[in-house]
């Protein structure tokens, strides 16, 4: 067990170096320049050698990226030319939004979509399975950005059911003491109710948004499990016998697609933490997304570098944590 927890370690770091390699050497090659970015177009050459030697520009790439692993190793990530602030600390303003926004909707989508799935699978091609897959189609297909723009036409604009963009409504703003960065625990910390419900109001939405693209990913994977274990001889058997089909399918087939489930919601969330550009945008969502996708824009490889990182540790961690509770669900992973 040890052995076999130090070999994922080993394979996660070097994993995740060859992605700052990887990451780093794009950056170099990118057609944007991070020194007009802190000068200006309209800067004199001298300034722009400076700042450009400042910067250790005009060193070889090697000695760059060995002095920014040194500078990791100490906890150090640059500063983001963005905001100017160091890029740790705009990393920790920003990973909350996002993690509070996909938490929310991979649980919305697995609570929609894993029940969907299967009720798919136990009436296969007939019209649950048709309804289902039609569901999943249109919600796998669709532009996220489309339902979000919809949603906000519909449930704010017409209906005032939402609380339109931003994270809580701008007489609170400032008003809940930071204390995880996460809006909702926030707002109960301070036990605001109203600025509670302004918040609900304001994440429901886009979570919706974001998780009805989980949904639809979900029950199509469900859906395929549980149609490979439908058809195995124990189903057979097990209907043989007289049981219920709720006991062969919750209480067997279902059983027996937990753990591969477990990988598909792992990377389902990890995609809903790196990939919620799209709906942070249409919401003006402060996250993760948002800021990375700044970064790009503007060359800022500290930034991106920083956040790639973020990424990459997000995802070891989840698969670590995936792999973890395979040895709880499957007692052969135990052995």
């Amino acid at each position: 067990m040890k052995s076999r927890w130090i070999r994922g370690g080993s394979s996660a770091g070097l994993a995740l170096l060859g992605l700052l390699v990887l990451t780093f050497m794009i950056g170099r090659v990118m057609p944007l320049d991070p020194v007009l970015a802190i000068v200006g177009p309209d800067a004199d050459r001298a300034t722009y050698e400076q700042v450009y030697r400042q910067l250790g520009l005009d060193r070889p790439l090697w000695v760059q990226f060995g002095r920014y692993l040194g500078d990791l190793v100490q906890g150090d990530l640059g500063r983001a030319l963005l905001t100017g602030r160091p890029v740790t600390e705009d990393l920790a303003r920003v990973l909350p939004a996002t993690i509070e926004l996909a938490t929310l909707a991979i649980l919305l989508g697995a609570l929609l979509g894993v029940p969907l799935g299967v009720w798919a699978a136990s009436h296969h091609k007939r019209w649950p399975d048709h309804i289902a897959r039609v569901v999943g189609l249109a919600g796998h297909s669709t532009p996220v950005f489309w339902f979000g723009m919809m949603g906000l036409l519909v449930f704010y604009a017409w209906l005032g059911w939402a609380g339109g963009i931003g994270r809580i409504g701008l007489g609170f703003e400032g008003a809940v003491p930071r204390v995880t960065g996460l809006m909702l625990v926030d707002t109960l910390l301070a036990g605001d109710t109203a600025a509670l419900q302004s918040a609900l109001r304001h994440l429901l939405l886009p979570a919706c948004v974001l998780g009805l693209h989980s949904m639809a990913y979900l029950s199509r994977m469900t859906r395929s499990f549980m149609l490979a274990q439908l058809n195995q001889e124990y189903i057979t058997t097990a209907r043989v016998k007289g049981l219920s089909r709720r006991q062969v399918v919750w209480g067997h087939a279902f059983l027996n697609i937990r753990v591969q489930l477990l990988t598909i919601l792992a990377l389902a969330y990890g995609g809903l933490l790196e990939g919620a550009v799209l709906v942070e945008t249409v919401f003006g969502w402060p996250g993760f997304g948002s800021y990375l996708t700044g970064s790009l824009l503007l060359g800022d490889m500290n930034a991106v570098m920083g956040s790639v990182l973020v990424i990459g540790l997000l995802f070891v961690a989840l698969n670590l944590t995936a792999d973890a509770l395979y040895r709880v669900f499957d007692p052969r992973a135990r052995s």
